[in-house]
């Protein structure tokens, strides 16, 4: 399902890079591990007819990925921001950006956070949204949250239960060695029934496929990244000593690692985040290449902030995202986001933003707040 109609070229001139610092609302830990307060690189694009924004989703420590914050400030300033000045002299389309950025190797977020800002300038001059031009089908999609380790299961059950009063319809708990039968076991036992899903970060290996089959027992939706990123063929070994569908996270970085783990049935359901394949455009291709498979798909989160949020439920709102992603609601995270109308959640569910571009305003104010550097560079 390729995009149906190409947003038109815009001239950039100027690219802006904000670090933003926002607390969050509680901790979030992982197998690899815990966030207290959000650092993220959000870009803002200057053209004559209007700005577009985008963010740039690394984190501080190079954890979940090689990228990081830093890492990801210089590349931006020393490369990628510059090779996309220079090729906007005239006018630059937004599905031209990944193009231009390719002979950089690596640093997907980052392509993925400028790619966004390019779009969201180009549709706001059109007065044409994001979910529409990706392909979006619904105007409402359901919601799921992702909820950290907690101190103990006791601690976990009463974090599980806040969140299914708040309405949320599908539940993703974090697990490591040692956090792992326990934890799923309270919360199976504590809630029965409901839609639920655990994610390792890629904190086991092969040699854990017993405790791993141990989880079977759970009825779980699936078993998120289990090994890691590289082990595609142990996945697939893996995969066929579990009943529980193993979905991939970090493993799969674009459209041909998707294609390479469905070939060796490595996955039976992916996780796309539009950061970590490098863009929205790329999140599209794998989202039309799982659909072609009979491959279910769902969005993933990276504590985005309100613009990264809008945009994944306009990603998360195209036809083959038929489980339910971690697009949650901003409070979720934030006790202030940096847009003006975040992210709600409403009957277990949140709406695609209608507006042009992304369909969400900056708050000047939130957004002046948490900055703690920023540079802003010109051709």
């Amino acid at each position: 399902m390729p995009i149906a109609r190409p947003a038109a070229p815009v001239r950039l001139d100027a690219i802006e890079l904000r670090v933003l610092h926002l607390p969050l609302v509680s901790p979030f830990a992982t197998s690899f591990g815990t966030e207290t307060v959000r650092e993220v690189i959000v870009v803002r694009v200057r053209t004559a007819d209007g700005d577009g924004w985008g963010e740039i989703v690394t984190q501080q420590s190079p954890l979940y990925s090689s990228e990081y914050t830093q890492g990801a400030w210089d590349v931006a300033q020393r490369f990628l921001a510059p090779a996309l000045l220079d090729a906007a002299a005239h006018a630059l389309a937004p599905e031209e950006v990944a193009g231009v950025l390719e002979p950089f190797v690596g640093h997907r977020m980052v392509k993925a956070g400028l790619e966004l800002a390019v779009l969201d300038a180009a549709l706001r001059a059109e007065s044409r949204a994001l979910g529409e031009y990706l392909g979006a089908v619904v105007d409402r999609i359901p919601s799921g949250v992702s909820v950290g380790i907690q101190r103990d299961p006791s601690a976990l059950v009463d974090a599980v239960g806040g969140y299914l009063d708040e309405g949320y319809v599908r539940i993703k708990i974090k697990i490591k060695p040692g956090r792992d039968i326990a934890d799923t076991a309270a919360v199976r036992d504590a809630f029965g029934a409901i839609a639920l899903q655990v994610d390792a970060n890629s904190a086991y290996t092969l040699a854990d496929a017993d405790t791993l089959a141990e989880l079977d027992r759970f009825d779980l939706l699936l078993i998120e990244q289990p090994l890691q990123k590289d082990d595609i063929v142990d996945h697939a070994h893996l995969a066929a000593r579990l009943r529980t569908p193993i979905c991939l996270d970090e493993s799969i970085v674009s459209a041909k690692a998707a294609r390479d783990a469905l070939a060796l049935r490595a996955a039976a359901i992916i996780n796309i985040k539009a950061g970590r394949v490098g863009g929205y455009l790329e999140a599209v291709r794998i989202h039309d290449l799982c659909r072609e498979a009979g491959i279910p798909v769902w969005c993933g989160g990276m504590l985005e902030t309100g613009i990264g949020r809008a945009a994944n439920a306009a990603l998360a709102a195209l036809p083959g995202f038929t489980l339910t992603g971690d697009v949650s609601a901003s409070d979720r995270f934030y006790s202030r986001d940096i847009v003006r109308d975040p992210i709600v959640l409403d009957g277990g569910h949140v709406r695609v933003p209608t507006g042009p571009g992304i369909g969400v305003e900056i708050d000047p104010v939130a957004l002046e707040d948490a900055t703690v550097a920023r540079v802003e560079l010109r051709r």
